[in-house]
Order: structure tokens, then C-alpha cells, then sequence
């Protein structure tokens, strides 16, 4: 009897012991430790940039600063998309229509074209007015008012009375009804304004002199709005008139101040926000904006330089017209602008609807296309597509490192990319040799896909992931050949939030960038996507701006704002050393995966991933180190932190960090500061220190070292 009770004790005991292992090993300390002796490999000098295209009116309606919306009346062969007639009295007789856009142009109206590129145009017709009679464009979602500020507002206009035209005699008869005789009152003053929606408000207006002449002629006026106006974005752009008479209009253009007072050049707010990224690189025009769906709908670049009058505009890829405003040339200023270089994507004869062409001689106009291409951004001015660029205002050649060959080309189930690849990189490498060609297949992710002959320098790896996916993938790289390509992502998100992303995707880019970052040998660059949202919505139809959720950076007419992974890029290019710091980890905790409803149907186990991701590189010249790490769970995280390999460490370090009480908290157009980035100084550095990490939170600690 006594013998048993010590062993029921015994058990007891044993049971508590165990109990207090299991416990006290759950709630070990995490330790990172960092070798600074042995930081020898470089960091990518081109480790981030950015990626960029044509979708959720990244460029007409967002970065290109044009504020108005189907300004060559192309949008739509049917409506005049944007535009709208204006009349202040019930009395007056006036319509408006759309002209020269149908596939068969009646032969009376064929005459109104501008040019070839500018066939349609907006016929207004003014047969009796008791005040003002006008069209007016609603913008992109509205027209941005700001005080004191000065609008140039552009377009070509012809007036004339309502009768038929005279011809040739070798010229066909018309094939629509006579057009009645209306009074040519046409020549004089037209206003031109930027007024309210109701029209009850005009803050700013101007006036041009029409000339009588039946050919076309462009006018231009500034518009300066007052001092103490309230901004707003409920506001048309309006051209009118008070006389009868016929009136046609195109390429009507109202640009706002541009970033650097740049000619057809950018929004500034969304440009200083690029800038403050201090991105090594832009990739365009990008993925599937350089594919179009079919063939003709490739980025069409010879047709995107020169005056905005001699630019069609093309079918873009997310369900709307591109302006090609924003043309090569402006591409390359971009780049220029933000200190960065261009990574240049060439169309490589595959598009979205699945059609391509073969390699061999129908392939070669592709490829010659693509040479011309690269000489316009590199070429010296004795070159014809050099002497282009210099014409177009900018003698210096680009700089161009790498040229990218297609996009996505791993969706081609032609299998034809191999050949196409070659065929490119061959007539590429043998023209510009210092050049290095890109593929957009990555053996790493398509083995049966990649190319043969000799193994491309560098490939593009895309990757779209909700926040789980991240964390369980952020170890990715680290086993990587290093023998192998060079690994460019040039496409990759956390997607979870909408139109912007929320903090847990910010935690899941934050996790993935850490992997790159450790990894930076062999990524040597990456870049987000998209880049840009317009988060507006038609106000009676409720329809999106934007055709894809979770976005980087979200605009309005009148605002901006960077979402919370907006901010973790930033600040990840922002503290970057050039040496990769080794480091190796210890009681990392992890945390189950949720299983999905097919893995719980297949019976599936729950994998487990890390809670704490990190990375470290210093300056090894100024011995400054930075040191990342993210803390995925709602509780605080203590980590201690030792840095091996230093004579000794300053004990005050800067701590930025990026944190919210809900994974789902974000930023929005009209909360924009939720969560940014708060800095302060911290105290008690040492060669080994403890320190909390905040929950949901990624945490960058700068310190000054001494080797």
C-alpha cells in the first residue's frame, strides 16, 4: 500500500516535471544572433524597385496628370464616354454627337479628321441658345480644385454653319440626309471653366477667340483658381458658347501643375511618393499592358512618342482604352526622375488570348521591333532611333542594364517560349552584348517550360500570396543554387485587403522581403505589383475604378495615400546596408497554418510556420547595421539579440516601427495615417540585449557598430 502511493507521487512529480519542461521550453526566449565578422556577401545594389502597367487607371486617371477622360473621343464607338451637353435654359436647341468613330466613316464626315491618329471628334450643334450652350468632361471621377493654382487647358476646335461641304467632283455623294442650314455665328469668344457639377460655381475661368475657318486650329488658356476656394474634386471641366452655329472639338486636355513642371508629365504627389521609395529600377511598361490581349494590342511604343496629337492611344489589357500619354518617352523621364534605372519589358510575339508567333521569319519584325526599341533608350544620336530621342528632347542615351523578354510566358502552353527567347536574346546579345536578357519562364517554377541552350543570367519569378503562404514561404530562397540564374521577382504581393492592402498583408510582405533580403546574393531584384489603384466608384452605378484588389498606392481625383505595405517597401529600401549579415536563430515560435476546406476534406495535418521573420546587412563602410524583424501574433515578442563579431556598439539606436492593434486594419483615401511608420530612439544597446517587439508589428533597428 505504502509502496504504491510513492509510485502514484512518483508519477505526479515526473507528470509536473514534464509539464514544466514542456512549458518552459514554449516560452523560451527567441535569440537571434548575428555574425558581423563574417558579412562578405553583397547585397543586390538593384535589390528593389518598382513594377508598373496600365490597370486600376494606374496612368489615365493616376500618375499621368491629363485630367480629362476620353480627351480624343476614342473611348467608345458609340458614347461620348466623359462628356456631357450643357444647357442653361430649357429654350435652347443644342446636341452633341460623336463623329468619325464607327468602323465606316460616312463620306461628309470624314473630313473632321484631325490627323490619322485623331479620326473621331465631338460634333456640338448649336441651333438656337438664350445663354450659354457648351460640353463639359467629368475627368477621371471628378476635376481636382486646389487654391491658387494654375490649370493649362488645351484643344483643337473648328467652327462652321450646318450645311453640306463642298467636294470634288470625283468624290462620292454623301450617304447620310442633307444637314439643315444653321447660322455661322461660330467665330468669337469661347469660355472655357472649371466650375462645379451644378455649374452654380465657377472657380476658375478663361476665354479664346475662335478665328472663322473651316480647318482646324488649337487653342490654348490658363486657368487660375483663387486663394481661398476649399479643394475639392466635385467639379466638370467646361468649354461654352452663346452663339449658334456647328462646332467640332478634339484632343481636349487640361493638365494641373506636373511634377518639376514637366511638359505632359506627372501627378506630384504620386511622384514624390515614388521618389521617397528610392527605387533602383522601374520594370515596364509591365506585365500584361505589354501583351494586350491580341497581338495588335502589344504596347504599341512607336506610336507612344512624339506630340500627344500624333498618339492614337491603344486596347488596353484591363477592360479600357489606353491614352498612351504616358509613352516611352515618359517611361524613361519617369525613371530618370525618381534617380532610377530602367528595366526594359519588350513584347515577345505571345498575348493574353493565347495567340503567339512561332520563332523564324515571322518572329524577326518582333525582334527588329525590340532592337529599335532598346536604341531609342540607348542608342547614340548618329543612330535613327537615337536622333528620336534626342528630337524628342533628351540627346544623353538612357542607362539599360537589363532587357526582359515577354511576360508570363509560362501561361504560352504553345511551349513555343524556348524558341522565341533564343531568337530574341540572340539578335539582342549580338547588337548590345553588355546587355543581359531576362526570362519569364523560371526553370525553379516551370522545369518542363524553361528554355534550352545556354541557361539565362537572370529569371523573373512571379508570386501572389495571402499572408500565410508568405510566412510559410519566407525560407524560400535560402536554399537556392547559387550556381544557378539570378532570380529577379518581378512580380509578387501579399493579397489580402482591398483596394489597399491591410497590416496583415503588410506582415506577410514584411516576412517574404526578409527572405529576399538574406538572400540578396541571388535576388538580385524585386518588385511589387500593382503599384497604383484608383479607388473612385461611379456615384449612381457604383462601378470600381479599379479591376484588382490589394494595391500598393490609392488615389482619388484629389488625394493620395500609401497603404500599410507601402510603407514596409519604403522603409526596407530605405535601410538597406551593402553586406548580407549572417544569422542564425533559436526558439523561433511557430504557429499552425489554418487548413483550408480541401485540406480538411483530404485529411491533411496542420504545418506549422515560424511567428518571428529577420534579416540583417550593414554599411561596411560606416559600420551602420540594420536589423529587421517581424512579429506576425497578436502578443508582445520578446527577442534577444546578440551581435557577434564587433569591437563595440553604440548604445542608442534608432527603432522604426510599423504597427496596429488588427491584422485588418488598414489606410484608407479618407483615413490615411493609420498606420505609418513612428520612429524613436532606443536605449541599453549592447553586443547582447533584449528587446519586445510589438504585436503585429515589423520593427527596423538601426545601429552604430565599430568592426
Amino acid at each position: 500500500m505504502r509502496k504504491q502511493k510513492t509510485s502514484i507521487k512518483l508519477r505526479v512529480l515526473l507528470l509536473m516535471a514534464a509539464a514544466f519542461i514542456l512549458h518552459t521550453g514554449f516560452s523560451q526566449t527567441p535569440v537571434i544572433t548575428l555574425n558581423l565578422a563574417n558579412a562578405n556577401k553583397n547585397v543586390s545594389p538593384r535589390l528593389y524597385g518598382l513594377m508598373t502597367e496600365e490597370i486600376n487607371h494606374s496612368y489615365d486617371g493616376g500618375l499621368y496628370a491629363e485630367l480629362i477622360r476620353n480627351r480624343i473621343f476614342k473611348d467608345s464607338k458609340t458614347e461620348l464616354e466623359g462628356w456631357s451637353l450643357v444647357k442653361e435654359s430649357p429654350s435652347e436647341k443644342a446636341s452633341i454627337k460623336l463623329i468619325g468613330a464607327e468602323e465606316q466613316v460616312p463620306n461628309d464626315e470624314r473630313r473632321n479628321a484631325l490627323n490619322g491618329a485623331m479620326q473621331a471628334c465631338l460634333r456640338l450643334t448649336v441651333e438656337k441658345t438664350d445663354g450659354r450652350v457648351g460640353i463639359a468632361n467629368e475627368g477621371y471621377w471628378g476635376i481636382p480644385v486646389r487654391p491658387s493654382t494654375t490649370y493649362h487647358a488645351s484643344f483643337y476646335i473648328k467652327g462652321t454653319d450646318r450645311r453640306e461641304p463642298p467636294r470634288w467632283s470625283w468624290e462620292p455623294k454623301p450617304t447620310t440626309a442633307p444637314l439643315p442650314v444653321i447660322e455661322n455665328n461660330t467665330p468669337g469668344p469661347i469660355t472655357v471653366s472649371i466650375e462645379s457639377n451644378d455649374g452654380k460655381t465657377v472657380y476658375a475661368t478663361g476665354t479664346i477667340h475662335l478665328e472663322k475657318s473651316i480647318y482646324w486650329k488649337q487653342y490654348e488658356v490658363n486657368l487660375t483658381t483663387a486663394a481661398n476656394i476649399t479643394p475639392t474634386k466635385n467639379a466638370r471641366f467646361v468649354i461654352s458658347t452663346n452663339r449658334t452655329g456647328v462646332y467640332y472639338f478634339n484632343l481636349v486636355s487640361l493638365f494641373p501643375p506636373t511634377y518639376n513642371n514637366q511638359p505632359n508629365g506627372f501627378r506630384p504627389d504620386l511622384m514624390q511618393m515614388l521618389v521617397k521609395m528610392k527605387p533602383k529600377f522601374l520594370r515596364f511598361p509591365g506585365g500584361n499592358f505589354l501583351e494586350g490581349p491580341g497581338i495588335t494590342d502589344a504596347f504599341p511604343w512607336k506610336t507612344t512618342l512624339g506630340p500627344i496629337a500624333n498618339r492614337p492611344g491603344h486596347h488596353g489589357s484591363w477592360g479600357y482604352r489606353a491614352t498612351d500619354g504616358m509613352g516611352l518617352f515618359e517611361f524613361l523621364k519617369w525613371t530618370e526622375d525618381m534617380g532610377a534605372e530602367p528595366l526594359l519589358a519588350v513584347y515577345a510575339g505571345y498575348s493574353l488570348d493565347g495567340d503567339h508567333i512561332d520563332a523564324g521569319p515571322l518572329l524577326k519584325p518582333y525582334v527588329d521591333d525590340a532592337l529599335d526599341e532598346i536604341e531609342y533608350v540607348i542608342g547614340d544620336t548618329s543612330t535613327y532611333w537615337g536622333a528620336k530621342r534626342a528630337e524628342d528632347g533628351h540627346p544623353k542615351p538612357f542607362k539599360l542594364s537589363y532587357v526582359e523578354i515577354g511576360n508570363e510566358d509560362w501561361f504560352d502552353r504553345s511551349n513555343s517560349y524556348d524558341g522565341r527567347f533564343n531568337q530574341f536574346r540572340n539578335a539582342i546579345e549580338a547588337k548590345y552584348p553588355q546587355l543581359t536578357c531576362i526570362s519569364t519562364i523560371p526553370g525553379t517554377q516551370y522545369p518542363s517550360m524553361k528554355v534550352t541552350g545556354k541557361e539565362p543570367a537572370v529569371v523573373d519569378e512571379h508570386y501572389y500570396r495571402d499572408a500565410w503562404d508568405m510566412w510559410q514561404n519566407a525560407s524560400q530562397y535560402d536554399t537556392y543554387d547559387r550556381n544557378g540564374p539570378k532570380i529577379f521577382v518581378g512580380e509578387w504581393a501579399t493579397r489580402e485587403g482591398a483596394p489597399t492592402t491591410n497590416l496583415n498583408a503588410a506582415l506577410g510582405d514584411a516576412a517574404w522581403m526578409t527572405g529576399m533580403e538574406r538572400n540578396s546574393d541571388v535576388v538580385i531584384m524585386s518588385c511589387y505589383a500593382p503599384l497604383f489603384v484608383n479607388v473612385s466608384k461611379d456615384s449612381v452605378t457604383g462601378k470600381k475604378a479599379w479591376q484588382w484588389d490589394s494595391d500598393l498606392i490609392g488615389y482619388d481625383a484629389l488625394n493620395s495615400y500609401g497603404s500599410p505595405s507601402y510603407y514596409v517597401q519604403k522603409l526596407f529600401s530605405h535601410y538597406l546596408g551593402n553586406k548580407i549579415v549572417p544569422v542564425t536563430v533559436s526558439n523561433i515560435p511557430v504557429q499552425n497554418k489554418p487548413l483550408s476546406r480541401r485540406d480538411s476534406v483530404e485529411g491533411k495535418k496542420a504545418t506549422t510556420v515560424p511567428t518571428v521573420f529577420y534579416s540583417a546587412t550593414i554599411n561596411d563602410t560606416t559600420g551602420t547595421l540594420y536589423l529587421k524583424i517581424v512579429n506576425t501574433t497578436a502578443k508582445k515578442q520578446p527577442i534577444k539579440i546578440n551581435l557577434d563579431g564587433v569591437l563595440s556598439v553604440d548604445p542608442e539606436a534608432e527603432l522604426i516601427v510599423i504597427k496596429g492593434d488588427k491584422p485588418d486594419e488598414t489606410n484608407t483615401i479618407t483615413d490615411c495615417d493609420k498606420i505609418i511608420p513612428v520612429s524613436a530612439s532606443i536605449r541599453g544597446v549592447k553586443k547582447s540585449f533584449l528587446r519586445k517587439l510589438d504585436p503585429y508589428s515589423v520593427s527596423i533597428i538601426e545601429i552604430k557598430t565599430k568592426m
